[in-house]
């Protein structure tokens, strides 16, 4: 509806997981150096902490996406499996054509005779677990187990476990210390800082195609900063709806004014820091 109003050749602000649109901060940098070092030397268990809406999962297949077509990665998306059904989707995602009635160890002996064969054609598997802040226990456990297809110098598959920060607390129960003793390497996506959120926007609005990037005064990117608290996800959101805004008030830019009508209708919190009058906003650098 507004693309052609703000003279734009897409959406820019869509919640859905699109490469084009990662924003490399230095958290991202970091991130994809992390995986990559982890991914190329074989480390074996890997942890990713992030709030959500940082765009985990999205970096996550930008820093695989590096490697090119000698790296498989794998992603489990579901939280709420039992263990059977955890390895039966393994096996589904491997596309090891087994049966559903397939025992466990038979499972287990394909999916090492799998692993086995692509790493002496020097390919790598990655399996990334996502939401893992949510996995009981025992799922966990099957996590731990799957790491000893190794060889006698190398892991066979890379695991990455993916949450939000609540991740840490879960890997430090009692029972889950022999797999918190596995991990290799640590990293977490921040959210993004002020200046960061000018940048970003800037940037997708340019990426969809924008002549020109200062559609949002500097006034409403310091209240979509501080509302969002830097949460790309929510930035997005609070984004997409401040254009519709805009050019149904026929406003060729998008004020303060606008979007306090959009936090208003997304029953959104104005931190009582920024008050209510646009005069109380400092204003970023354009």
């Amino acid at each position: 509806m507004y693309r052609e109003f703000y003279g734009l050749r897409e959406m820019p602000f869509e919640l859905t997981p699109d490469l084009r649109y990662i924003f490399k901060t230095e958290s991202y940098l970091e991130v994809a150096a992390t995986i990559g070092y982890g991914v190329r030397n074989n480390k074996g268990l890997m942890v990713l902490t992030g709030e959500a809406g940082t765009g985990k999962t999205t970096t996550l297949r930008s820093a695989i996406q590096q490697f090119g077509e000698d790296v498989l990665p794998i992603y489990i998306f579901n939280p709420f499996l039992t263990a059977a059904e955890f390895l039966e989707q393994v096996s589904v995602s491997f596309q090891l054509g087994l049966p559903r009635t397939t025992s466990k160890p038979d499972l287990l002996m394909a999916l090492g005779r799998y692993l086995s064969a692509r790493h002496e054609q020097g390919l790598r598997t990655v399996l990334i677990v996502d939401e893992a802040h949510g996995l009981p226990s025992a799922l966990l456990e099957e996590t731990r187990l799957l790491l000893n297809f190794e060889t006698n110098s190398e892991k066979l598959l890379q695991i990455v476990l993916c949450g939000q920060p609540e991740l840490h607390e879960t890997l430090n129960r009692v029972g889950l210390r022999q797999l918190k003793q596995r991990i290799s390497l640590r990293c977490s996506i921040k959210p993004l800082n002020r200046i960061e959120v000018n940048k970003y926007v800037r940037f997708r609005l340019k990426t969809a195609g924008a002549d020109r990037v200062d559609i949002f005064d500097s006034e409403a990117l310091e209240l979509i900063a501080a509302v969002s608290q830097g949460i790309p996800r929510v930035i997005n959101n609070v984004c997409d709806n401040a254009l519709l805004y805009g050019y149904a008030g026929g406003s060729d830019v998008v004020t303060r004014s606008v979007v306090d009508e959009v936090l208003e209708a997304l029953d959104m919190q104005v931190p009582e820091a920024l008050g209510t009058h646009a005069s109380s906003v400092p204003h970023l650098t354009q």
